[in-house]
């Protein structure tokens, strides 16, 4: 009989590139939408399918348990500020309430290995969030067919090191870089306010670096760009994406490498442990 996989789903797509993945390798799906949060269009891609509030731990467990659950995997962002927009979308019960009083501070990181660490002690492990679907992850080099001019490959280059470092603090994964000066970091408001932020304060053309953090946890919040990422490119006249290979996904990769094409934009997946910049130096 086939492994059934939990999959807890946060904003967007990548939920649903994920249990279609899981099922292309033979998996079951018992898929928990959360409420105002979720892509509906989830529930077509699940062999099991609830709503949940966010916050309702003890419907979670019960609802895997009687699924037949044996791994989950956790897809998709949850945003703070969606917490603070609608307060009503998120209805803790006794369980959420004592996890949320035990930490020592709101930290993604901090929230979300609490989280992981509730699943994993009702006897669900956790996987990592594409290891359902590995051809997500972004590969090395160009993706399309331009690839970074000198000048953008210079700004990668310096704002790379940036990006890890505010990584590393847990306050965001982006850089926005133009003439080798910062004009954007990425804090709680996330990556596409980050980029309009940065361009903004900018001619058009700046460069955005988007990393893993250095003690990225493959489980929860992985870096993700998409279509909405490359609109957002697009609206504010950002020339180049770099991102990091093997460690950020990309979702529906051939249509972002169309539309970059189309509006003159390069993205590039770059090595952490043999940069381009080192390989053209």
């Amino acid at each position: 009989m086939a492994t059934t996989v939990g999959l807890i789903a946060g904003l967007g797509r990548f939920p649903l590139e994920v249990a279609r993945g899981a099922r292309r390798r033979g998996y079951r799906v018992a898929a928990v939408a959360l409420q105002k949060l979720s892509d509906p269009a989830l529930e077509a891609e699940a062999d099991r399918f609830i709503w949940l509030y966010l916050g309702e731990l003890n419907r979670l467990f019960a609802f895997f348990r009687d699924a037949g659950v044996e791994k989950v995997v956790m897809v998709g962002k949850v945003p703070k500020t969606f917490l603070w927009k609608d307060p009503s979308a998120f209805r803790p019960d006794a369980r959420a309430i004592a996890l949320l009083k035990s930490l020592a501070d709101r930290k993604d990181d901090s929230i979300l290995g609490s989280v992981a660490q509730a699943i994993e002690e009702e006897g669900f492990p956790l996987l990592g969030q594409a290891d359902l679907a590995p051809e997500l992850w972004a590969p090395e080099g160009a993706i399309g067919k331009i690839p970074p001019t000198e000048e953008q490959l210079g700004d990668i280059a310096f704002g790379w090191p940036i990006a890890k470092a505010i990584g590393n603090l847990d306050i965001g994964q982006t850089v926005v870089v133009r003439g080798r000066a910062v004009l954007a970091l990425e804090a709680i408001e996330g990556t596409d306010a980050a980029i309009r932020r940065g361009c903004a304060l900018g001619e058009k053309g700046a460069s955005v670096v988007k990393v893993a953090k250095p003690k990225q946890d493959p489980r929860f919040d992985v870096p993700t760009v998409g279509r909405d990422t490359l609109a957002t490119l697009i609206e504010c006249g950002a020339g180049a994406l770099a991102v990091e290979a093997g460690r950020t996904v990309i979702l529906e990769r051939e249509a972002v490498a169309r539309g970059a094409d189309e509006h003159g934009i390069s993205i590039v997946g770059i090595d952490a442990e043999r940069p381009a910049w080192e390989q053209h130096s």
